[in-house]
């Protein structure tokens, strides 16, 4: 898998592949990045069934850095990365794979592990920072790099919209699937509805701005995902949708609104509700 890195040679890390992949690109595809991961994972095996068969139908993958730590004061650099590895299934909902990627084994090269669970991920980065020592552990100030800052540095990279490649299979189910799934009542109404059971042809992305504060398991975030649809005439609606868990339980919820500028208004309202500084 393709990763840029920054700062030295670590750092920030993203790998974007759309709807089937692009075979002209030579991207792999979202089935192809699960293969790959299993592939390298020394754990691969302990990815469930269940999981598996969800991934199956991924149409989207998204590589984010969760964490980055780096000790030098050793005879030679240990290192720790973990990812976040999600992919966007036809069903319009999302899964998470974790990737820790290490080099604290005892040949000078890179291991990898692969989680389902974010509880399991955890325990595997204590292992991992405890030999790479020096009493600094995941949240560390020193020597870790938040993984919001991470983010913001992919947010310095600038907008990323990829080029559009319309899948032209059962794109009046998606539509309904996606704004039956909104919980916003400001959503689009029945006009935009009726429109949309005649499109042509659908992409999916995801918008490069994922916003996340606070560590672990109990960090606040949103993502933005654009789902544009091709209407008869060449005519074009894109639909924002708003996935975030800003709610009182931490429950992860799907709004859906018209306009770019609404999700982002609607992202900053529930941020201001939860107390929390995006």
């Amino acid at each position: 898998m393709a990763r840029t890195r920054a700062g030295g040679g670590e750092g920030a890390g993203m790998d974007r592949s759309g709807p089937g992949g692009d075979p002209g690109s030579g991207e792999p595809t979202p089935a192809e990045q699960v293969q790959e991961l299993l592939a390298r994972a020394q754990n691969g095996f302990d990815i469930g069934e269940g999981v598996l068969e969800r991934l199956g139908t991924a149409l989207m993958h998204q590589c984010e850095l969760r964490s980055y730590r780096q000790r030098n004061d050793e005879p030679r650099a240990l290192r720790c990365n973990t990812y976040r590895h999600v992919f966007l299934l036809a069903d319009g909902s999302s899964l998470l794979l974790y990737e820790l990627e290490h080099d604290t084994g005892p040949e000078e090269r890179f291991l990898y592990e692969l989680y389902a669970r974010e509880e399991a991920l955890d325990e595997a980065e204590r292992r991992v920072h405890e030999r790479i020592g020096g009493g600094i552990g995941p949240g560390s100030e020193d020597e870790e790099l938040p993984a919001w800052l991470a983010e913001e540095l992919l947010l310095a990279m600038g907008p990323a919209r990829p080029r559009r490649e319309y899948v032209s299979e059962e794109s009046p189910d998606h539509a309904r699937r996606l704004l039956r799934r909104a919980e916003n009542t400001d959503g689009p109404g029945e006009v935009v509805r009726e429109l949309l059971q005649g499109a042509l042809g659908h992409h999916i992305a995801l918008i490069t701005k994922p916003r996340r504060r606070g560590p672990g398991r109990d960090a606040t975030w949103c993502r933005f995902y654009e789902h544009a649809f091709l209407l008869e005439g060449g005519g074009e609606v894109s639909l924002w949708e708003l996935e975030h868990n800003m709610t009182t339980d931490g429950r992860l919820v799907c709004e859906v609104y018209l306009d770019e500028a609404e999700a982002e208004v609607a992202a900053d309202r529930h941020a201001r509700a939860q107390g929390v500084d995006l």
